[in-house]
């Protein structure tokens, strides 16, 4: 097995705590690609653990995500180039009149790949329009489509992934 495989829940406990703990030292993390800075915020976090609201990732997913959180600043803070670029209109949360809301926005995700310590990495960056950019997943590259056995880096869908 690879050191990023699921293996028991007690380790995928660990590795949570441990992912959660540094997630929460970090703040932001400047990136010369845009030459500014990207949130790490809870927007991240959560997306890493679930796929939509009420929806958690499967905990061999979240395992694999939250052991390469720690490669995600080291990526934004090294990236001069995108790898690439998707636009989309969707449904985004907002904070209205103290009252969350849907409201139908712009969306951009920024797609940045490296190979650090042996380990190739996807990182994503969303930015809703008038939002800040922010720190969205982490993309193990080694997916595996199991219908075909061939790997795969997502879905296709950068919100979900």
């Amino acid at each position: 097995m690879g050191k990023f495989n699921f293996t028991d829940e007690q380790d995928f406990e660990k590795v949570r705590t441990s992912a959660e703990a540094f997630y929460g030292t970090i703040d932001k993390v400047r990136c010369p690609y845009f030459g500014e800075d990207i949130a790490f915020n809870a927007k991240g976090l959560r997306h890493l653990k679930f796929k939509a609201d009420q929806q958690a990732r499967p905990h061999k997913d979240q395992y694999s995500r939250l052991k390469l959180i720690r490669y995600a600043p080291e990526v934004l803070k090294l990236s001069r180039t995108v790898q690439g670029i998707w636009s989309v209109r969707r449904f985004e949360e907002q904070k209205t009149n103290s009252r969350w809301k849907q409201v139908m926005k712009e969306v951009m995700y920024y797609e940045f790949v490296a190979v650090l310590d042996s380990v190739r990495v996807k990182v994503i960056v969303k930015q809703a329009s008038g939002g800040e950019k922010h720190f969205w997943s982490v993309i193990p590259f080694w997916g595996i489509d199991t219908n075909t056995s061939r790997r795969i880096l997502h879905s296709g869908d950068l919100e979900h992934d």
